[in-house]
């Protein structure tokens, strides 16, 4: 599985966030492109510990169970349910969000897995360095390809 603290990987991420124009067209879900990347920076925030969602009573549930979905090999299904702090609803400015996304992302990678949040994900709990690190690879992954790159 690829991870966000892979510097190859990084790279291939901004490259294809690179690709991404006003004009690209969803291929799932609600928001549209300037939405998808200030949604991907909300969730930079809360893996860089800078955010703290709180926990609802489902992800107490069963997030334990199924939090290998966030890190392992498998997509990410397409209109799954989000954190509702960051679902993003307002209209953006695609410049500007994709500008703060990579700047976020850079960051992320440079401050490397020691100092990646230690806070729970909203949803799915206690999450080493190594799963976030995949995790954000993966849901950066699953939006650009929601937007075709």
């Amino acid at each position: 599985m690829k991870s966000i603290f892979n510097q190859l990987h990084t790279e291939e991420i901004l490259d294809r966030i690179n690709k991404l124009s006003p004009d690209s067209k969803r291929q799932w879900g609600k928001m549209d492109v300037a939405q998808m990347l200030a949604h991907c920076s909300s969730f930079q925030v809360i893996a860089m510990g800078n955010a703290f969602p709180s926990r609802g009573w489902l992800g107490i549930l069963i997030g334990p169970f199924v939090k290998p979905i966030f890190y392992n090999d498998k997509q990410l299904a397409q209109n799954m349910s989000t954190i509702p702090t960051i679902l993003i609803v307002d209209e953006k400015e695609f410049e500007t969000e994709k500008e703060k996304l990579k700047q976020k992302i850079i960051e992320f990678q440079k401050n490397g897995p020691e100092k990646c949040t230690t806070h729970p994900h909203p949803f799915f709990g206690k999450l080493t360095s190594e799963q976030w690190g995949k995790g954000i690879y993966k849901h950066l992954d699953h939006h650009l390809k929601q937007f075709g790159v």
